[in-house]
């Protein structure tokens, strides 16, 4: 078959050879008020390069979503013309039920005609709300309940993996730190009283897991449950006993961020709240899985991230949205400790794998050198790759693509990928159902 032009990134993409194995996508963006503005935005360049278009530098651009979810649909583009009439779009959703093939039958088996992963890149410079998300019973219940504000039944497990340094709240911080935190920040005594704060002065760690875990969720419920006006009083209150300490003593790195929180969301339950969660700093190729049922927040950088197909969130801080403080109370698992961080494992030379223990997804780093080749090898399941930086080629037998920042491909079932690094570096990562699933079929 002979060279077949195609219009993307604004310039004309060649399509080597071959048929229509792989298919390109158009993505979603957000413009959360979180999100980084114009070219500082990895997803406003993302989105710049997959579209063609020119984005807003006034408007934040904070996620980049790559899959079915109905609340951002990614688009299959058909057609060779160049911008022209030629040219017809259809959701991938739409797409992937008209051909359940592509998914590989087991995919079809266990989640039905639909990509079983959500893939997303994140540009955050203010930080998100303090959250959770729901197992898959609480899921259906809480979509049952109130379906406008929980969007659809699924359970949201997650990873996020750094693409600049990224930082993160996650997790309730160990009892021998959250003893000093009661101790050394007398407005959570201020706002939960005296009786509750002192009860995890009583427990120890060799107590069972399930009294310390009583006393935390009892203490942090009677945080988060504050009146407004309280908490506002005694946030402002914390925020200048620690700006009159710093002309004595240096702030940890904690209270500085507590501090930048403040400026943030003034006067919100989150900012104190921050004490009692790990934070967490990840380095470029670092990542971070979450479970469902445990506290997050995003604070600052670059990630791409990957999730069960759901949008429900559960939020209680750090936020001007809905939030459903006594469901994050009642649902966290208030294990306490600091998160595991994945390093991945190696595939190939230049191939890294990030591997959480969920069946939905796992997630493939590739840095590619100028002429060098590597392979991802066939699997049962779709994937969809992204390229962030660099060009280069990628292919399966029959069909080979040039590609550049800003490409998202759809790859079905049972093919094996070729790429090839055209430029310095050629960045691409790959998201797919997790090879654990179809291991232990």
């Amino acid at each position: 078959m002979g060279a077949d032009a195609i219009q993307t990134n604004g310039h004309d993409q060649t399509k080597l050879t071959g048929g229509e194995e792989i298919q390109r996508l158009r993505c979603f963006v957000k413009n959360y008020e979180w999100g980084k503005l114009g070219p500082d935005s990895l997803v406003a360049r993302l989105q710049e390069a997959n579209t063609g278009q020119r984005v807003d530098p006034e408007i934040p651009h904070a996620e980049f979503w790559m899959g079915t979810h109905e609340s951002g649909p990614s688009h299959v583009e058909f057609g060779s013309g160049h911008g022209g009439s030629d040219k017809c779009m259809v959701t991938l959703k739409s797409w992937v039920l008209d051909n359940p093939d592509l998914l590989g039958s087991k995919v079809v088996d266990k989640w039905g005609c639909d990509l079983p992963f959500l893939f997303k890149v994140l540009s955050v410079t203010k930080a998100l709300s303090i959250q959770a998300h729901p197992n898959k019973a609480l899921a259906e219940k809480l979509h049952r309940e109130d379906p406008l504000l929980y969007r659809d039944n699924n359970h949201k497990p997650e990873i996020a993996l750094a693409v600049t340094p990224f930082q993160a709240l996650c997790g309730f911080v160990p009892l021998k730190e959250l003893k000093e935190v009661i101790t050394n920040v007398p407005e959570i005594t201020e706002l939960v009283g005296s009786k509750a704060a002192d009860q995890i002065f009583n427990v120890h760690e060799h107590d069972e897991d399930e009294r310390v875990k009583s006393v935390v969720r009892l203490i942090f419920t009677q945080l988060m449950s504050a009146s407004s006006n309280e908490t506002k009083q005694v946030v402002s209150r914390m925020k200048n006993r620690l700006i009159s300490e710093t002309k004595h003593r240096e702030l940890s790195e904690k209270e500085k961020l507590v501090l930048e929180l403040e400026k943030q969301y003034t006067g919100d339950i989150g900012v104190i709240s921050a004490f009692f969660f790990n934070y967490v700093k990840l380095n470029p190729g670092e990542a971070l899985y979450l479970d469902a049922n445990e506290p997050h927040a995003y604070i600052s950088g670059d990630c791409v991230e990957c999730m069960a197909a759901s949008d429900n969130v559960v939020r209680a801080g750090l936020t001007p949205k809905h939030r459903d403080v006594q469901t994050l109370c009642s649902m966290l698992t208030y294990k306490l400790g600091y998160p595991e961080i994945l390093k991945g494992f190696p595939l190939t030379p230049y191939v890294t794998r990030y591997l959480p223990p969920f069946d939905e997804f796992e997630v493939d780093h590739c840095d590619l050198p100028r002429g060098k080749s590597t392979v991802f090898p066939a699997v049962p399941g779709p994937s969809v790759y992204l390229v962030i930086e660099g060009k280069g080629q990628l292919g399966t037998g029959s069909s080979k693509f040039l590609v550049n920042r800003g490409d998202v491909l759809f790859v079905p079932a049972d093919n094996e990928v070729h790429v090839t690094g055209e430029s310095d570096v050629m960045k691409l990562y790959r998201a797919g159902v997790s090879s654990r699933f179809f291991q232990t079929l």
